[in-house]
């Protein structure tokens, strides 16, 4: 989906159409969720810290985002996907993976997806097809918004060998920077690369993955399967926290909003964690698995206090967060015994 939060806001806000939107939080910590792509000509991109984007774009009009609605919008693309396609992979709220192997006329079906899309739900999508997952997601990228773009391995080998290799999911910022350290700036140059040179400096399997990636080598099944099995509640404080009890209170909060969720969804889950950024970016998580599943706050909440006592933050707390994982639907059922992870 392009620029998909602004534009579920932009549906219930037309007038806002045209203008710089910036779907951020407004703490002094907040970041960017998403931008408009008139935002992004100031440079606002996401998981740029709110405060930055507004040095860029003073003229933006800056919305708080509202992620109830955007599950609600997902739902109705995915359903429309559904409904045409028999194998869709969901990744995320804006985003799946489809298998159009046998249809008949793969391109016109996508053809006919985004404009019934569009005229049902007012959203523009991006499209990328290709011969695996990965080339399918950076085909989609490519000429956004509403992009349609169709490519081989070979195809996106050349088309991508002048890019960074950040382009391809998968090599994160720190190891582009490892890889331009090394003289590697594009993904041509690493697929190229002598692979014992590679080895030398990333291990034989993680060099061998990087020159998979820029070769756009890919055997992974498109699953029905939905991926994501945990929910999870997080924030970031605008000032950091010592006090424990008012870290207490913050954690119950968590839990509440994620357990509302959870029966909503009508799913439970056995393992309940924490996570922890202090005040030196450190982040730490710690977890337990009960006997059975549970949805209710007074359970998860026992748990993620417990998991908070026994870490007893040793330096002052920048995010607080709350994980419920191992989801399955169900009513709550019973509830069971504590047993420590490995």
């Amino acid at each position: 989906m392009d620029a998909f939060y602004v534009s579920v806001e932009l549906r219930r806000r037309p007038e806002l159409r045209g203008l710089p939107v910036i779907v951020a939080g407004s703490g002094p910590r907040a970041v960017v969720t998403t931008a408009s792509y008139e935002a992004r000509r100031f440079g606002v991109g996401s998981a740029m810290p709110a405060a930055r984007a507004r040095r860029l774009c003073p003229s933006g009009v800056f919305l708080a985002p509202d992620f109830t609605c955007y599950r609600e919008a997902s739902r109705e693309v995915m359903a429309i996907l559904r409904a045409h396609v028999q194998t869709v992979e969901v990744v995320g709220l804006d985003e799946a993976y489809l298998e159009l192997t046998g249809l008949p006329a793969p391109h016109a079906t996508m053809r006919l997806l985004t404009r019934e899309i569009e005229q049902a739900t007012g959203l523009g999508c991006s499209v990328g097809i290709g011969p695996s997952r990965l080339v399918a997601k950076v085909a989609s990228d490519a000429e956004k918004p509403r992009g349609f773009v169709v490519l081989s391995r070979g195809q996106a080998c050349e088309r991508f060998a002048p890019a960074g290799c950040g382009l391809v999911p998968g090599i994160g910022p720190r190891t582009a920077e490892r890889l331009r350290a090394i003289g590697i700036h594009t993904l041509g140059a690493l697929a190229a690369a002598p692979a014992t040179g590679l080895a030398a400096h990333f291990g034989v399997r993680m060099a061998a993955e990087l020159q998979r990636r820029a070769r756009f080598e890919d055997a992974v099944a498109v699953s029905e399967q939905r991926k994501v099995i945990s929910e999870s509640r997080e924030v970031t404080f605008d000032r950091d926290i010592s006090d424990p009890v008012k870290l207490e209170q913050i954690l119950e909060g968590l839990v509440r909003r994620l357990c509302v969720a959870l029966v909503q969804q009508q799913r439970r889950g056995r393992t309940i964690g924490i996570k922890i950024r202090l005040d030196d970016f450190s982040t730490h998580t710690r977890a337990r698995t009960l006997a059975q599943a549970v949805s209710s706050a007074d359970r998860v909440g026992a748990v993620a206090l417990e998991l908070l006592h026994r870490f007893s933050p040793p330096r002052p707390v920048r995010l607080l967060g709350v994980r419920v994982a191992g989801l399955r639907a169900g009513d709550g059922g019973a509830q069971g015994q504590l047993t420590l992870l490995p």
